[in-house]
């Protein structure tokens, strides 16, 4: 059974074409593939941010608060009518990240998400997490605002199961079609060469990925993709370029 809930630190980076590949060297033997990167290659996920009409939600985290907290529908490659989908509350204080999720029907979740229709229990769901939506969902009147997907490499330590390294690239976005089993097209967020690292751990980043870092000069930033998105929406400017 997939995890379902999280509490953790998330640190991210940007990186260029040169420190992705220092850093991808850098971590072997210290971490392995986690089940998704077959062979090597990476998966795909999709999402779709849900948001108030006025998009309350973005507004309010991109006011750099203390705690904050989205809802998304994720999958795990294109779903089509039988393929698990995940729904998801994140928040998140200061640095430390929770994140509860449950396994759910795609019809599902629209209906609970838009409609406050709590879906018949099925052996697959996570009762208190479908509460938690439920209550979420009671507070804000939510809609489907945005469309993001990225192919995603990820690494777990080798010796300590809870770091977790992640590289995403190809992060595209769109407003139109806002439905998982749309495909996973959308226009660039970032420039192609540009590559998201995320480094979670349940307490202090080894340090031997701290020298790693300090070695390629690579330096914790504050990233968000649906901040990003909304940032360019609203500026309607094209990617953004980072060196």
């Amino acid at each position: 059974m997939a995890i379902e809930t999280f509490n953790r630190y998330e640190i991210k980076f940007l990186l260029n074409t040169v420190q992705y590949e220092k850093m991808r060297k850098g971590i072997e033997g210290r971490t392995i593939p986690d089940s998704y990167n077959v062979n090597g290659k990476t998966y795909t996920i999709c999402n779709i941010y849900y948001d108030t009409a006025d998009s309350r939600l973005i507004r309010e985290s991109l006011s750099k608060p203390k705690y904050k907290e989205k809802l998304r529908l994720r999958s795990y490659g294109v779903p089509n009518a039988g393929s698990p989908v995940f729904l998801e509350i994140k928040r998140k204080f200061d640095q430390n990240v929770n994140k509860r999720r449950t396994q759910i029907g795609i019809n599902a979740a629209g209906r609970l998400v838009t409609r406050g229709i709590v879906p018949i229990y099925q052996p697959y769901m996570n009762k208190q997490v479908i509460e938690e939506l439920k209550y979420f969902v009671s507070i804000y009147e939510l809609v489907p605002k945005v469309y993001i997907a990225y192919d995603r490499l990820a690494y777990v330590g080798a010796e300590d199961k809870t770091l977790r390294i992640t590289f995403d690239k190809s992060i595209r976005t769109r407003r139109e079609e806002l439905s998982l089993e749309y495909g996973d097209s959308g226009s660039p967020l970032l420039e192609e060469t540009v590559r998201l690292m995320e480094v979670k751990c349940s307490g202090a980043i080894p340090m031997w990925l701290t020298e790693l870092l300090s070695e390629n000069k690579i330096f914790k930033t504050s990233f968000s993709k649906y901040g990003e998105e909304y940032k360019k929406y609203l500026s309607g400017t094209g990617v953004k370029i980072y060196a």
